[in-house]
This record gives C-alpha cells, structure tokens and sequence, in this order.
C-alpha cells in the first residue's frame, strides 16, 4: 500500500465485501488518496482495472503521485461528481465506496449513476453510515455534522427504495454495530448513525 493512500476517513472494507476476479473492472466513488483503489488493484491483477473518480482536483492528485510511485499500472484517477460520473455506460463490473455517499445531496442520483454504468450483473458494494433513528433537525442543519458523516445518513428503507427505483435488484443492507463506540464512531451513535454494509445487484439482460 502506498504511504499516505489510508486517511482513515471510511467506515469499512468495501473491497471486503464480494470476492473481486482477476480481470475485472472496478470503480471507486469518492477515491480520496486511493486506498481502496489500491486494495482493488491487488484482486484484479494485472488484467483487470480499477478508475477512482473524486471531485477534489487535490486528492486526484495525490492519489495519481501514489499511484505512480507505487507502480500501479491498472490503476487510474478521474476528476468528477460521482452525481455525474466520468465513466461510459455499462463498462465496469463492481462500483465501490466508502463512507462518502452519505455526503452527497443527490444520493438518487448517485445510485442511478451506478446503476448507468454498472455492466448486466454488475455489483455495487458499499461501505456507509445509515440512520437508525429520526436525525433532529438540529443535526441535519450543522454542516459540521455533515461533513464528520454523520447527519447526511438515510434510513436503511429510505436506501433500499432508491436502489429498488433505479433498478437494482438483490438489495441487502447489514448494521454493524460496534459493541463499545469510540471516537467518531461514538459521536455517530449519539445522534443515531451506525455502520452498514450495502449491496446490491445490476440484473442481467
């Protein structure tokens, strides 16, 4: 792993949660330093791929020095809202991320761009914050909260009704909760936001 890929900002292992192939391609929303790029680029090996798309010239940036110093070839940066994502239709396999969706204003949008380029049977696996409770709305108005992941979580059904609606199928979210919650996972757990593990599935033609 490069030297400064981990910043410690997920709530997961999305690459974790499905069995990458070799050859396949992998798509990361909200790349960050490329941690997680790095990770997949290991599973698929020399003949598959992986594209980090994030919308912060400076991380793409840091993410590609990486890249390059750590002499990964099947990697590649892009520039990008995951809302609108720089990536052709039906052209990866998996579409991955960690603790970012629950940051973006437009999370339909988000899955339907997941969905747009995720090929038939393509999966998407997510590592994520969801609300187990009603946030107040004290909370969902600091932009503090939203920037520490914490007041832009979504219920699990809320979630689960968008992938349904843009066209995903075999929809499974699963709680993690810490048993003893520290740090910012403890702030987290004071207002009613947890860990999850999302998946879901891109049927086939």
């Amino acid at each position: 792993m490069p030297k400064g890929a981990y910043l410690g900002l997920g709530c997961g292992n999305p690459t974790g949660l499905l069995a990458l192939g070799a050859g396949q391609v992998v798509l990361d929303l909200g790349s960050g330093a490329g941690v997680d790029c790095f990770l997949a680029a290991k599973k698929v090996g020399r003949t598959g791929r992986v594209i980090g798309v994030d919308m912060t010239p400076e991380m793409v940036s840091k993410s590609r020095t990486l890249a390059a110093q750590g002499g990964y070839r099947n990697v590649e940066f892009r520039l990008g809202e995951i809302e609108h994502l720089p990536v052709a239709d039906a052209s990866v396999d998996v579409v991955l991320s960690n603790c970012v969706i629950n940051l973006a204003p437009g999370k339909s949008a988000v899955y339907a761009e997941a969905f747009r380029v995720l090929r038939p049977g393509g999966q998407l696996a997510v590592s994520d914050v969801v609300a187990t409770r009603r946030i107040a709305a004290k909370y969902r108005n600091d932009p503090e909260k939203w920037a520490s992941c914490s007041s832009g979580a979504l219920a699990p059904r809320s979630i689960r009704s968008m992938l349904r609606h843009v066209g995903f199928r075999e929809v499974r979210i699963a709680l993690r909760l810490p048993e003893r919650p520290a740090g910012s996972l403890a702030a987290q757990a004071t207002i009613g936001v947890v860990p999850a593990e999302i998946r879901a599935v891109r049927p086939a033609d």
